[in-house]
């Protein structure tokens, strides 16, 4: 799968840079227990790690000890003389990071301008050292927004108009796409809100940059072959939830001796050549016997009714069958020729265009109807989408094919899912990023969960957009298999009720379509700034809100971190003040906004804004506390254990009392009301997930085995 693809993110610690210098697998995928008993530690920041319970029985002492009293965010939020003594201590050094990282918040909020910014409540502004450093690099920062603020606001399409159906198709793609500036916009002057321009979405390029969550726009076909009605004039089936390959067959089946009726029926298989599909390719050979069989074409008189023919697509197309065929040693053969690309990229909606094209002629020149079945476990190349989406199903549609797809559920909003994956020579366990949604045609949630991009697998109880465009508007299905694989990080199996989902389904028109109305609605043009805005493979932004959760345990360099940590806390917490308040402005267009998709949308991103700074203000406190208290814990843990790190936890408890106990009130009571106003759906499920997670923050010691020994070439990580 591609690993710049929608958002433009890397897979998690796979890259060639990581496995150069040896990094150790993330947190979450080493061994782990259940928490021990009575433990307040709800999630590890640093990549969800549990924290066992000896290792809560190693730490116990320091803790007990290191204790933090209530009010710990006021010596964070205003140094005190020995707090400003040890920041002098660290040198130029850590000053130029501190004037950099500010440099980067004005780049990343537009003309935010903190000196003479309005405060964010528990008066930040009052901090008079960062003030005044602000107003010594905001002199210098001048000609930087000027250069941001111009902006071009002309939609550029990526590909040409599509020519003659049948035409051939260019398997490839080019970056990752361009992305919208974090905070770009004109500022509101001195002591104002920034200025959420309603013209976002005009600035999304096709560029190669990676800074953005992706292209909205498209090469579009020609609207003459738009026109083209669905095969029957029938709207297909966007939702088929089967349990099993089995009874996706099954219906297949019915499916094809319905055509059978009408006609002769050519059938093209078109598999994913993604290593993550090689079990899925076994059981559907292992069940064409049984197809076959139910379909009755056994005798010599009706063997040729249905006809086969086997193609698959990584970053390529490749056609397995040298002729449509009937033969079912020729079929089982060709589906063990279906190769595994290792370039981790999948080109889908090229590979079914293409697909299609080829066939096509066969099809009309024998008088057979026509369907494809796309056996694929992601939603493919962002790239290649955004290009050649509408192509593929215009040339389904002039087809008159039906394309069927068995696919899996898409992450709720957000486009990525992991595999976590054993090397065999040095045991570390590595997060391999596969593209699994989103189920929308453009992200409606928040990328980040308050700290970091997200590593979660939250199920959204819809196929990806792409697959199930695709299924619906050719009159075909989309088969959404929602069991889980063994090896995905995180996974959840959550079973939505049915009725309750159905005001709920993603819009399965065209993105021209859904960008049209994102325009033309205030809510969804506030909200999408503000996710554009978090986002945390935004470069730019990256270096505000992506917040360091685990800190060396060396003291000197421990202090270092932190006070850098705090230093993009007060800027992250300035503008999650000033987005609540712009969403806040939204009250009465949420009332009136129809679709309950959207006024969940609403109220689950309001909560979480408000949730992120009740911790985002915990996190600077604990941090201050370590600082002025540090835990002591073990070097090392039978059996081998090293202390490699101090981790960022989640947990019940909070250490800043009334301070903070406002924002959790507030939050608490607007993820309750989410949980009954939108029972069963995704959004009560993520809500009720960020209630579990607490808003306390501590820091619990880290430990890890020592990577093993290992002789030869370094088998490498592969891509999905």
């Amino acid at each position: 799968m591609s690993s710049a693809s929608l958002l433009g993110g890397m897979p998690h610690d796979s890259s060639d840079d990581a496995r150069r210098r040896g990094a150790r697998p993330p947190a979450a995928a080493r061994a782990k227990t259940a928490p021990a008993k009575g433990s307040e530690v709800v999630e590890d920041l640093s990549d969800f790690e549990e924290i066992t319970e000896d290792e809560a029985e190693a730490a116990a002492e320091g803790e007990a000890a290191s204790r933090p009293a209530r009010g710990g965010i006021t010596s964070w939020l205003r140094p005190s003389e020995d707090t400003l003594k040890s920041l002098t201590c660290m040198g130029s050094s850590a000053l130029m990071h501190m004037v950099g990282l500010i440099l980067a918040a004005l780049i990343f909020s537009g003309a935010v301008q903190m000196a003479a910014s309005q405060a964010p409540m528990f008066e930040v502004a009052d901090i008079t050292e960062y003030a005044e450093l602000e107003r010594t690099v905001s002199v210098e920062l001048e000609p930087q927004l000027a250069l941001l603020r111009e902006r071009s606001d002309a939609l550029q399409s990526s590909s040409p108009v599509v020519g003659v159906a049948g035409g051939s198709v260019s398997g490839g793609g080019g970056g990752s796409g361009g992305g919208v500036r974090a905070g770009s916009g004109s500022g509101s002057g001195p002591g104002g809100a920034p200025i959420f321009d309603a013209s976002l979405l005009n600035t999304v390029g096709n560029g190669s940059g990676s800074g953005g969550i992706g292209s909205i726009m498209m090469g579009m076909p020609s609207s003459s072959k738009l026109i083209v009605e669905a095969p029957d004039g029938q709207i297909g089936d966007a939702r088929a939830i089967v349990g099993t390959y089995e009874e996706a067959l099954d219906r297949l089946t019915q499916e094809f001796l319905w055509m059978l009726d009408k006609n002769e029926v050519l059938v093209v298989w078109l598999f994913d050549q993604s290593e993550s599909m090689k079990d899925d390719q076994k059981e559907i050979r292992e069940r064409f016997e049984h197809v076959y069989d139910q379909l009755g074409l056994v005798s010599n008189k009706n063997k040729d009714a249905l006809e086969t023919a086997i193609c698959s697509f990584g970053q390529s197309f490749v056609v397995h069958t040298r002729a449509p065929t009937s033969d079912r040693n020729t079929i089982r053969t060709a589906i063990d020729e279906v190769p595994n690309d290792k370039s981790g990229k999948e080109i889908i909606c090229s590979a079914v265009q293409r697909a299609i094209s080829v066939h096509r002629g066969y099809a009309l020149g024998s008088r057979r109807q026509m369907a494809l079945v796309l056996v694929t476990d992601e939603s493919g190349d962002q790239v290649d989408n955004n290009t050649n989406l509408e192509k593929a199903v215009a040339e389904a549609k002039s087809a008159r094919c039906k394309v069927f797809v068995l696919g899996r559920e898409a992450v709720f909003g957000y486009p990525y899912a992991y595999l976590s994956w054993k090397h065999p020579q040095t045991e570390r366990v590595h997060w391999l990023q596969i593209d699994r949604g989103p189920e929308t045609a453009f992200v409606e949630q928040l990328q980040t969960n308050g700290f970091h991009r997200r590593y979660d697998a939250h199920p959204s109880g819809f196929g990806s957009y792409e697959c199930a465009r695709l299924g619906q508007e050719t009159g075909g299905i989309f088969f959404l298999l929602p069991s889980l694989e063994t090896n995905l990080v995180h996974g959840q199996k959550i079973d939505y009720d049915l009725e309750a989902m159905r005001p709920y389904v993603p819009d399965m028109r065209s993105r021209l379509e859904n960008k049209s109305d994102i325009d033309a609605s205030p809510l969804k043009t506030m909200l999408t700034k503000v996710i554009y805005d978090l986002n945390p493979y935004n470069p730019t932004a990256a270096k505000i809100i992506v917040m360091r959760t685990e800190f060396s345990i060396d003291p000197q360099q421990f202090v270092a971190q932190a006070r850098q940590e705090q230093g993009k806390a007060i800027v992250y917490l300035d503008y999650l003040a000033r987005a609540e308040k712009e969403v806040e402005k939204l009250g009465r267009a949420r009332r009136q906004e129809p679709a309950p998709r959207w006024q969940a949308n609403y109220d689950l991103v309001y909560a979480q804004i408000v949730a992120y700074q009740a911790r985002m203000y915990e996190y600077g406190a604990a941090l201050e506390d370590f600082i002025n208290k540090p835990k002591t814990a073990p070097k090392t843990r039978p059996p081998n254990l090293l202390h490699v790190h101090w981790d960022i936890t989640t947990v019940q408890p909070i250490r800043t009392g009334e301070k903070v106990q406002p924002y959790i009130d507030r939050a608490t009571a607007m993820f309750k009301k989410i949980v009954e106003e939108h029972k069963g759906t995704p959004w009560a499920a993520r809500a009720q997930d960020e209630l579990r997670r607490g808003f306390g923050i501590e820091l619990r010691p880290d430990y890890d085995a020592p990577d093993k020994p290992y002789s030869g070439t370094l088998i490498p990580v592969p891509k999905m």
